[in-house]
């Protein structure tokens, strides 16, 4: 299993606070996430990563949402204003995990 993903997701906004952005890691990535990762999360399962949008790169965790039921990945406002993204818009993710069983 790899430890480094590709895919596209839509970018949007958290409702409970307007200056927070984020994109829905697909539900098949985020299970082998969960998986990969099961007992090496801090406690509340947040997952250390690198992330590539475009020419921009960053590390940073991505964080279960129970709500949506896969792992959400924050996109800070400097990437988001570097790369010209806004929510509603579909951002190519580059993201790799930093700590995973094989």
């Amino acid at each position: 299993m790899p430890a480094a993903y590709v895919f596209d997701a839509e970018l949007w906004e958290w409702p409970a606070r307007a200056s927070w952005f984020f994109v829905s890691v697909p539900e098949p990535i985020s299970d082998e996430i969960d998986a990969r990762t099961h007992g090496l999360t801090p406690g509340f399962g947040s997952v250390r990563v690198t992330v590539r949008v475009g020419g921009s790169a960053w590390a940073t965790s991505v964080f279960p949402d129970t709500t949506r039921g896969c792992f959400v990945l924050p996109i800070k406002k400097a990437v988001r204003d570097a790369e010209g993204i806004a929510p509603g818009d579909s951002v190519r993710i580059h993201l790799d995990l930093a700590d995973a069983r094989p």
